[in-house]
């Protein structure tokens, strides 16, 4: 296997550990804040130091970052750089706030060629080739992108059980036409404020579209690869600004929503995800990805000015 595989498969087992770890531990406050100032929970620091575990044993991964630890930092202090190397930058637990009803939680990482995720003016389109979104509920599944240049880009899901990686589906798509329409409206407080969001959501009522909306971007997300069909939209207001972090939330997603045949853009500006450069590590903006034909309906109703 390539060096690449390797780490992908080192950084999808490793759910494993973080849900057998969930299963054991009450949620409660760490007492501590990561460097973004955000409380952080047991639950978020067990599950970052999981993955930072698995990451001391991949060589080719030579720099890491995370929400949690948002600096970029080098794996192994000794050694020289590998032939093939990358950066790992990650959220360890997605869903912090709905993790206390136990509701299904996830990661988000997303895998960068060379030794540095950031950069001044190359775009993650070129620089990230491979995202995993693993999900932590009833079952532990991830579902993986990979888009290497020269290769085919493709998306993935598996199931981890026993230890054991098994591909479940070959193929995830999103597909353009679907008998139930799904839309997942985040911040749906901004709708008090946001003429046109609150029209958006009343449109989507009218036509008989069906809500799937958990409060956690990676089960939202996932409900949509699941079902073949959906939008998730997180607008971006003068009292609601744009939260989600471009490095550790945005562009794994939207790497993995492109490779499903799907499209995400910056609720913010209307841009693509990937086509805009990341400088720094708490660059943010909000998220409007799903099928096509649902994205350009919303870029129609809410981004146009």
């Amino acid at each position: 296997m390539t060096p690449l595989w390797i780490l992908v498969e080192w950084l999808v087992n490793v759910h494993t550990d973080i849900a057998l770890t969930l299963r054991g531990v009450s949620v409660s406050e760490a007492g501590s804040s990561n460097s973004f100032g955000d409380h952080q929970l047991n639950v978020d620091v067990l599950a970052e130091d999981h993955i930072r575990s698995a990451i001391a044993q991949c060589s080719s991964i030579v720099t890491a970052s995370s929400e949690e630890d948002p600096i970029e930092k080098k794996v192994h202090s000794e050694g020289g750089t590998p032939k093939e190397s990358y950066t790992v930058a990650f959220d360890p637990l997605d869903g912090s706030s709905i993790i206390g009803p136990n509701w299904t939680v996830g990661t988000i990482i997303g895998i960068w060629d060379g030794a540095s995720a950031l950069s001044e003016s190359d775009l993650p389109r070129r620089k990230q080739v491979a995202a995993i979104l693993g999900v932590l509920g009833p079952r532990t599944t991830a579902v993986v992108a990979l888009r290497v240049p020269g290769s085919e880009s493709g998306c993935f899901e598996v199931s981890l059980a026993d230890n054991e990686i098994e591909i479940v589906r070959p193929t995830v798509r999103l597909e353009p036409q679907s008998k139930t329409r799904y839309f997942a409206p985040a911040n749906m407080r901004a709708a008090a404020e946001n003429k046109q969001y609150l029209e958006l959501i009343n449109y989507y009522i009218a036509q008989k579209y069906t809500l799937r909306y958990s409060g956690g971007l990676v089960p939202d997300i996932f409900h949509a690869l699941v079902k073949g069909h959906g939008v998730y939209i997180s607008p971006v207001t003068s009292s609601s600004p744009a939260k989600l972090r471009r490095l550790y939330e945005l562009a794994p997603i939207a790497l993995i929503v492109e490779c499903a045949g799907g499209v995400a853009l910056d609720s913010a500006d209307g841009t693509n995800v990937l086509d805009k450069p990341i400088r720094d590590t708490d660059e943010r903006g909000g998220l409007v990805c799903g099928n096509g034909d649902e994205v350009d309906l919303v870029k129609s109703r809410l981004l146009q000015k």
